[in-house]
């Protein structure tokens, strides 16, 4: 039995090359998602381990909790770096005085500006050879005074600077400009990884990032011999212990350790759902082309049993084929995979996320997990063809080569598909009443949407006939090279339902989630704006920067310009939970904000009076003139203070979770008497070139800041959105891939059953433009059969889904995508078309004579 199942291998290569490319593409996204995760932490660490290479022990500073920003004194100075030379077992004491600034290129354009954790910044430290060894001089010299500064190969190259080329620069409020005088190379990965750094003398990094005369960070080197726990205790005990800790360079590894892990993680997700998805729409592939193959070798199967095989020998045989299968595509797979893995870091990278790169890491999971998934994928497909060959009695089989199937077991299907389809029907309709997006009803959705598309590949065999018969009426004006295409795909109902299974799929799960994110991006769209009366906005990148007071100044005298509001951002915490809240002036908020209260008004706002949102109010349960304990800005809880809450508005995220007296929130913000927004209305409300040029003057084109008119926040809040769509186009591809297999696969196998009828047909008459017309009309109706069965259960889901999405957005409105559908569609006809190119080429290439000689 065992030589049997090899020479059926060898013997159906050719359609079998279908099924090891359809599971190999699945097998190809698992394992290059586990290289390439495995091989990017590698390379983090490796980075890593060069920026701890000689470090033992690292002091850093502590602030008393709800210290601001601009208020954080380090004790980290020379007297202390001093005290550490002195403790045994220390080699050496490397002070660091360490920040972040944002860089504008050459042409004026922020660089990088929204890579928080990548904008770099750091004093040029010499040791006593005069070089500092963090940062390797490539070009020109050390900064020395504080209009110098020196940038990394990578940053210069980006921002199109030269040595002597004056730089333009913020670390917060007002723009610096200094001249560059020198190019470093460092191995820091948070710079490797697409940041950017600048190097400023010791005195001018301190002064913009400490105190003068103080560090933000010791480096402290171990003697050989000296463990670093062991050192770490004896400078902790010098240190002041609410001001200042140390920390093993192993522990700070870890900690590394542990981001990198959760980073990695997260950017092999996508591919890990293409995986999922190929191999689910490869498994009906598998199946048809068993179920076909077991039906062309009934007659065989028949005599084997006639001679002695027992149903466990036959099914041992088939399953031991599907095996054989499926260790080929695993091995095609994991070679597959490793060029998924190569490419994956240029496709998941970004300019402001640059991943390293490093030599493959393959370990033992990777093989283990295509070797598992390939053969277990295979041979569970396999299963069930593989019953119904055990059940082939030796005489029926003898008879006929093709029984069609029982009206009990039609029946059956009809109960069972009919049973599911409701079940699923019935637990997106539960959804009406849901009111949000939380995980209980995520999961119903999903777990709804799921049976639904179970229950229509159970129906799919009975819905054939009379969907195709329909299409039929179209087909029929071809004459009859229509009908005998129409009766081909009736001729096996349930192959043409596995065939067009796959294309199904794909089509549900792509038209689904095209609906969802056009819907969602039009919400979005009208979100973005739906708050705002003024005409730009002027903001920052986060609350930890702020706007140049000055500027502010400048933006309200510019001419054309009728309110210029600031606004003052940071966050309201009542109890555990934090969240946004805006410093507005009461008086002008109004002319720049729309809000629409329920109960009070924003003029009410001020000294410890707010307005919170309606979900917020929701949330913790508040009313208008209730009392509440809340802290603004960071800390714990010990910083609470009374607020009175004097109104209630309806969502808005222009005005965020709470509204509050802009001199509470900067007395208690991130950064002390700062603003994060400058909300501008124009005399006319317009925009144009000329004073959006004006307004980026009156800011000194600081590259901490942005500014927007109210459609350019619309086309930013429609990038959010943007990663969804490309996974709707990347399963689409897979879809259109393993769909073509499929089709391919089976008409092929069609052509070959069906030898002796195409030879009569072209015996009686028929040219070989009519046979390939015949088979390609008959793959178009399969794959129109498939597409019609997705959108109908894509579209039907994504509907039901609306009621969650609209929880979450209140804007959000079911909005079909015509040219996004139109598209998939069109994309699934012309894989049908495609399809059947080598088929009825070679179907068209039959001799008749032979043909009808062929036995």
């Amino acid at each position: 039995m065992l030589r049997t199942a090899l020479r059926n291998v060898l013997a159906h290569k050719a359609r079998l090359i279908m099924t090891v490319l359809a599971v190999g593409l699945g097998v190809a996204f698992i394992s290059g998602s586990l290289v390439f995760a495995d091989s990017t932490t590698s390379a983090y660490r490796a980075s890593m381990a060069k920026n701890y290479a000689g470090i033992a022990v690292t002091v850093d500073p502590k602030y008393p909790p709800g210290t601001p920003a601009d208020a954080r004194a380090t004790v980290l100075d020379d007297a202390l770096v001093r005290k550490l030379a002195t403790v045994p077992g220390v080699s050496a004491v490397r002070p660091t005085v360490d920040g972040s600034v944002t860089l504008a290129a050459k042409d004026g354009s922020p660089m990088r500006a929204d890579n928080a954790m990548g904008k770099l910044a750091a004093a040029y430290l010499p040791g006593a050879d005069g070089m500092d060894s963090r940062y390797r001089l490539t070009a020109g010299r050390a900064p020395r005074t504080g209009g110098e500064v020196v940038l990394d190969q990578g940053t210069a190259k980006a921002g199109k600077y030269a040595l002597g080329d004056t730089v333009t620069l913020a670390t917060d409020g007002p723009v610096l400009r200094m001249r560059l005088v020198g190019t470093v190379s460092t191995d820091d990965t948070r710079v490797t990884s697409g940041g950017t750094l600048a190097v400023f003398d010791r005195t001018t990094a301190q002064k913009l990032f400490a105190t003068p005369g103080c560090y933000t960070g010791i480096d402290v080197s171990a003697a050989p011999g000296t463990d670093q726990f062991t050192l770490a205790q004896r400078i902790g005990a010098l240190l002041p212990a609410d001001r200042a800790e140390a920390t093993t360079a192993t522990a700070k590894a870890n900690q590394q350790s542990m981001f990198i892990d959760t980073k990695t993680r997260s950017y092999s997700r996508l591919p890990m759902i293409f995986a999922v998805v190929s191999l689910f729409i490869g498994s009906f592939l598998i199946i048809n082309t068993f179920t076909m193959l077991i039906t062309r070798r009934s007659r065989e199967i028949a005599l084997l049993r006639a001679i002695g095989a027992t149903r466990r020998q036959v099914v041992r045989s088939v399953l031991a084929e599907a095996a054989l299968v499926g260790l080929v595509a695993s091995a095609a797979g994991f070679v597959l995979g490793l060029g998924v893995a190569t490419v994956l870091p240029g496709l998941l990278g970004t300019d402001e996320d640059l991943l390293p790169r490093g030599p493959l890491v393959i370990g033992a999971a990777p093989v283990l997990a295509s070797l598992a998934v390939g053969v277990g994928v295979t041979v569970l497909a396999a299963w069930l063809p593989t019953r119904r060959a055990a059940r082939i009695a030796p005489v029926e089989a003898m008879r006929t080569a093709e029984q069609p199937a029982s009206t009990a077991l039609s029946r059956l299907r009809g109960v069972v598909g009919t049973a599911v389809l409701l079940v699923g029907a019935g637990l997106l309709f539960s959804l009406n009443d849901a009111k949000d997006a939380k995980d209980a009803n995520l999961q119903t959705a999903m777990l709804g949407c799921g049976i639904l598309v179970t229950g229509l590949i159970v129906l799919a065999p009975l819905l054939a006939s009379p969907v195709i018969r329909l299409f039929g009426r179209l087909t029929a004006r071809l004459g009859v090279v229509g009908d005998l295409a129409k009766d081909n795909a009736l001729r096996d109902p349930r192959r043409t339902a596995a065939t067009a299974a796959a294309l199904m799929i794909s089509t549900a799960l792509v038209s689904g989630l095209a609906v969802i994110d056009h819907s969602s991006s039009r919400a979005l769209d009208s979100q973005a704006a739906a708050g705002l009366s003024a005409d730009y906005v002027i903001s920052t990148r986060n609350t930890t920067t702020a706007i140049d007071t000055a500027a502010l100044r400048r933006v309200a005298d510019l001419p054309g310009v009728r309110t210029a509001s600031a606004v003052a951002d940071s966050t309201i915490s009542t109890g555990a939970f934090a969240r946004q809240v805006s410093g507005v002036d009461p008086k002008t908020v109004g002319s720049v904000m729309k809000l629409h209260f329920t109960s009070g008004s924003a003029t009410d706002i001020g000294p410890g009076r707010i307005a919170v949102s309606t979900g917020f109010a929701q949330e913790n349960r508040i009313s208008t003139g209730q009392q509440i304990k809340a802290s603004i800005g960071p800390g714990e809880g010990d910083r609470e203070k009374p607020y009175t809450v004097v109104g209630i508005y309806q969502d808005n995220p222009t005005a965020q979770d709470a509204l509050a007296y802009r001199g509470d929130v900067q007395q208690h913000g991130y950064l002390r008497n700062s603003v994060q927004r400058i909300l501008v209305a124009t005399d006319h409300h317009t925009s144009s070139p000329g004073m959006e040029k004006r307004l980026r003057g009156a800011v000194d084109n600081s590259p901490l800041l942005k500014v927007q008119t109210r459609s350019q926040l619309v086309q930013e809040q429609a990038g959010v959105a943007g990663g969804l769509i490309t996974m709707v186009f990347g399963l689409l591809a897979i879809g259109v891939i393993i769909s073509a297999l499929g089709m391919v696969n089976t008409l092929a196998m069609s052509v070959a059953e069906r030898t002796r009828e195409i030879g009569v047909l072209r015996a009686i008459g028929m040219d070989r433009t009519g046979i390939r017309r015949m088979i390609r009309v008959e793959s178009l109706t399969v794959a129109a059969y498939g597409t019609l069965l997705g959108l109908t259960g894509g579209l039907f889901g994504a509907w039901k889904v609306s009621g969650l999405a609209n929880g979450a957005i209140p804007q959000y409105a079911f909005s079909l995508p015509w040219g996004t559908l139109a598209l998939v569609v069109a994309l699934s006809l012309a894989v049908g078309a495609a399809a059947a190119a080598l088929p009825a080429r070679r179907a068209a290439a039959l001799s008749p004579m032979q043909a009808v000689s062929d036995s």
